[in-house]
C-alpha cells in the first residue's frame, strides 16, 4: 500500500468513526465533545464553536465556545444578528451547500469581512469554516471552525469533508433532542414552573431590571450558555440582538425574536424580545416563560423526523381534531390522513392517538 493510499484509508476510517458517533444516540453535549476530538485528527482546528439552535429561529439554545472564542461571544452575536457579513448561519441554512469558509466567501480578502476585522483578527484568528447543520429544511445546529491567523486557510478538500459530515452531525443533534424529549418527564408548567418573568435591557444590552420570576428561569439555564459572570446568557443576548437588527433593517417579514430551549430541570422555556416604551430611553424587554404545550409539541415532532405534512396532521391531533375535521381543515383525503398517521405513529414509536398525545405532550409537561 502506497503512502497516499494508506492516508486515504486512514481518513476514511476516521470519517466513518465520526458518522458512527452521530448514530450512537448520544446527548448533544457528548456528541459535540466526541465529534470535535475526532474531527481534530483529520482537520487542523485551533478553536471551535458548536451550537444547537431552535430550528424555527436559528437562535442558539446551547453552545460550546472554545478559547479564545468564549471571551468574544457578545461580539460574535452582535455581528451575527446585527450587521451584514459573509457566511451568516441564516444564509448558509438557505444555501444549496450550507458549508463555506471566510477565504472562499471573500475571495481571500479576509479584511472585507467586518467579523474578521473587528472580532477574529484581534483574537489572532484567520480563516473560518462555517456549516449550518441541516436535516431537510430544518437546521438543528451550527459549526464554526477557526485557524490561527496565517495565509493558509481551509482547503477545498477540508470544505468537502465538512460538507459530507454536516448532514450526519445534524441528524445526531436532531436525535439528541428527540431522545431527550422522549426521556423527559418534566415538571408541569402550571404547577411547578415559575410564572412568566421579564428582563429589561437598555440600548447596549445592559440589564436595567429583572423580575424574581426571570431570575428563577435564568437560574435553570445550562452553564454553557453563560459566557461570563458579567455577560448576558447567550439566548438573552441573541433574542435582543435579533430584535434590534429587525428594527434597524425594517424587515417586512422579520424572523421571530424568540427562542425555545430546555433547562437543566427538564423544563422547556421560551424567551421573546419586545420593544418597551420608556421616557428615559430605548428599552428591550425579554419575556421568559414556559413553552406552551402546543408549541412544544411542534418542536418535538420536528425532532422525531416528521415531514411538514406529517407535522400539520400531528399538530391537529394534539388539538383533539377528528379525522373528519383534519380532512376539512387541510383539504386532504381521509386516506391521506391515515397514511400520515401510520408514518407518525411509526416515527414516534406509538400505536394510537392517545399514545401520541402522551408521548409528545404529557411526558414533557407533567410531573412523574
Amino acid at each position: 500500500m502506497t503512502g497516499a493510499t494508506a492516508a486515504s484509508a486512514r481518513l476514511e476510517r476516521r470519517t466513518s468513526a465520526i458518522v458512527a458517533l452521530c448514530r450512537a444516540g448520544l446527548d448533544a453535549d457528548a456528541l459535540r465533545s466526541g465529534v470535535l476530538s475526532r474531527l481534530r485528527t483529520i482537520v487542523p482546528v485551533d478553536a471551535a464553536f458548536f451550537a444547537t439552535v431552535d430550528p424555527m429561529t436559528l437562535l442558539f439554545t446551547s453552545a460550546v465556545a472554545e478559547d479564545p472564542l468564549g471571551t468574544a461571544t457578545p461580539l460574535f452575536l452582535e455581528n451575527e444578528f446585527g450587521r451584514p457579513d459573509v457566511n451568516k448561519f441564516t444564509a448558509l441554512a438557505r444555501a444549496r451547500h450550507p458549508v463555506s469558509s471566510l477565504d472562499l466567501a471573500t475571495g481571500g480578502n479576509r479584511a472585507a469581512s467586518p467579523r474578521y476585522r473587528e472580532v477574529m483578527a484581534p483574537l489572532g484568528l484567520g480563516d473560518e469554516l462555517r456549516a449550518a447543520l441541516m436535516v431537510g429544511d430544518h437546521c438543528w445546529g451550527v459549526l464554526c471552525l477557526h485557524r490561527q491567523d496565517s495565509p493558509t486557510g481551509f482547503s477545498t478538500d477540508e470544505l468537502r469533508l465538512i460538507d459530507r459530515l454536516a448532514p450526519h452531525l445534524a441528524e445526531g443533534l436532531r436525535q439528541a433532542l428527540g431522545s431527550a424529549a422522549r426521556g423527559t418527564r418534566g415538571p408541569s408548567p402550571s404547577a411547578d414552573s415559575p410564572a412568566p418573568g421579564i428582563v429589561v435591557l437598555d440600548s447596549d444590552y445592559t440589564v436595567v431590571s429583572m423580575s424574581p420570576e426571570a431570575e428563577q428561569w435564568l437560574s435553570d439555564l445550562p452553564d454553557d450558555l453563560w459566557p461570563g459572570a458579567s455577560e448576558l446568557p447567550v439566548p438573552v443576548h441573541a433574542v435582543a440582538a435579533r430584535l434590534t437588527a429587525a428594527e434597524q433593517r425594517s424587515w417586512d417579514c422579520a424572523p421571530p425574536s424568540a427562542v425555545r430551549l430546555r433547562g437543566r430541570s427538564g423544563r422547556w422555556l421560551s424567551m421573546h424580545a419586545t420593544r418597551l416604551q420608556d421616557p428615559t430611553g430605548p428599552r428591550i424587554g425579554i419575556v421568559i416563560q414556559a413553552v406552551p404545550p402546543a408549541e412544544l409539541g411542534s418542536l418535538l415532532l420536528s425532532a422525531q423526523g416528521l415531514t411538514q405534512a406529517q407535522i400539520r396532521v400531528a399538530a391537529l391531533i394534539l388539538k383533539g381534531r377528528s379525522t373528519h375535521e383534519i380532512v376539512a381543515e387541510l383539504h386532504i383525503s381521509g386516506n391521506t390522513v391515515q397514511e400520515h398517521l401510520t408514518a407518525i405513529f411509526d416515527k414516534v414509536g406509538v400505536r394510537s392517538r392517545r399514545e401520541l398525545v402522551a408521548a409528545v405532550l404529557a411526558d414533557n409537561t407533567h410531573p412523574s
